[in-house]
């Protein structure tokens, strides 16, 4: 049967066949109804959706133009705020920091003052001539040694507020201290401040303190004071102040204090192997011979960094003290560094601009004397101190260098042996 009817499936004509597959792909009536059925609904959906869909893109419309217009009107008033706002009154700091700054230690400001404020006049820099009606706030806050940026001298508060620089994450706050102070007068001093931390971990790597007026009791006036700040300035860690350099040096403090000379350096060992080791020790060879103290630190040192440590150890205050010599001929008077400030002889006392060039040339060597005995110097009395210092004073006031005096021409200066009287007795034949 299988066999007959495979037989027959084979003499089908193949023509046919196709005919009857096309037949098959038609699509039924009720297919076609369907479908028209669906298009008309469709066609209903949407015509029941329109106003609706009106209605969304409308509102979606208003909020996009209410949206744009807020961010317009924020872009303008940014604009407005960015400029300056006019002011004829401003904060400033009376002096200069004393530098370096290290963490926990007090800020000051220059001889070891506290930190001053004042009102003053923006056009003229004056002092308000009368005092404040009602008391202000001051905020005392860290900023970012880059603000204001280029040559600007002029920003808004809103710059200010932007630069202030806050404590890094889980530090203790930056600024500590007198961070808020209230000013009464036309001033204010801040005598408790102090940073604890540095200044490594921002970009500039340098801080500005700055004060800002932040509340004024009482105050009808809407005027903007103008917010002060200092220089910019490194704040270094605690641990450095052990290797500090003062400014200025003291008589007492160990030499390397001075410039150019580190703790334990080269220049160091060599001045404490011959026995200078505090910055009075260096002036004092400075004064009587600049030669060999020259020579001490030898080659290493170049001209450069001579001239800058010795310009360092002359800011050293020396005091008022007086100290006498007696020679064999007359006395010297001295300074705490061995430097001649007058002579006495007999009853006469000679300051060194009355002296000629042959008794400055026997004043050098006095001083050398004096130099190597400064144990057995004697402390001057009351009535040498009223009559030289006020001399010595005023020569250092006006500026003339009293090192200069006994080594008139140093490429020809003669060094004369202490025994050669004839030459001592020559130099003191103007003193009468």
């Amino acid at each position: 049967m299988a066999a007959k009817r495979l037989r027959q499936d084979a003499d089908q004509d193949p023509e046919s066949s196709s005919d009857g597959k096309r037949v098959r792909r038609l699509p039924s009536f009720s297919t076609v109804i369907r479908e028209a059925m669906m298009a008309k609904s469709l066609q209903n959906i949407f015509f029941a959706l329109e106003p609706l869909l009106r209605k969304v893109v409308q509102e979606e419309v208003e909020k996009g133009v209410i949206h744009g217009l807020r961010l317009f009107q924020r872009s303008n008033s940014m604009h407005l705020e960015a400029a300056p706002e006019a002011s004829s009154l401003k904060l400033v700091f009376k002096t200069q920091l004393s530098l370096p700054i290290f963490t926990g230690s007090k800020i000051e400001c220059l001889e070891n003052n506290p930190l001053e404020l004042a009102i003053v006049d923006s056009d003229t820099g004056q002092p308000l001539a009368s005092p404040l009606p009602w008391p202000v706030r001051v905020e005392v806050v860290v900023l970012d040694g880059d603000f204001p940026g280029g040559d600007q001298s002029e920003w808004s508060s809103a710059d200010f507020q932007r630069n202030i620089v806050k404590e890094r994450t889980g530090k203790r706050p930056l600024l500590t201290g007198e961070v808020n102070v209230t000013m009464r007068d036309v001033s204010a001093v801040i005598s408790d401040l102090s940073f604890t931390d540095n200044s490594s971990w921002i970009r500039s790597r340098q801080f500005r303190i700055g004060a800002r007026i932040v509340a004024a009791a009482g105050s009808q006036n809407e005027q903007r004071i103008k917010e002060a700040m200092t220089v910019p300035f490194v704040v270094k860690d605690h641990r450095g102040e052990l290797y500090r350099k003062h400014y200025p040096p003291a008589l007492g403090d160990e030499v390397w204090r001075l410039e150019r000379i580190g703790k334990d350096g080269a220049f160091h060992r060599k001045l404490s192997a011959a026995n200078i080791h505090t910055v009075q020790e260096f002036l004092k060879l400075l004064i009587v011979e600049p030669h060999s103290l020259r020579d001490i630190l030898g080659v290493g040192m170049s001209d450069r960094v001579w001239e800058a440590t010795v310009a360092h150890a002359k800011t050293c205050p020396v005091g008022g003290k007086l100290y006498l010599y007696q020679g064999s001929q007359c006395s010297l008077l001295l300074n705490c560094i061995c430097e001649p400030v007058g002579i006495v002889h007999g009853h006469t006392t000679l300051t060194l601009q009355e002296l000629s060039q042959g008794q400055r040339t026997y004043v050098r060597h006095l001083a050398k004397e004096a130099y190597q005995n400064w144990d057995r110097l004697e402390e001057a009395n009351d009535q040498f101190n009223q009559r030289v210092l006020p001399q010595y004073v005023e020569m250092q006031q006006s500026g003339v260098e009293s090192l200069a005096w006994y080594s008139v021409d140093q490429g020809i200066a003669v060094d004369y042996p202490f025994e050669d009287y004839e030459i001592v007795d020559s130099a003191l034949s103007g003193f009468g």
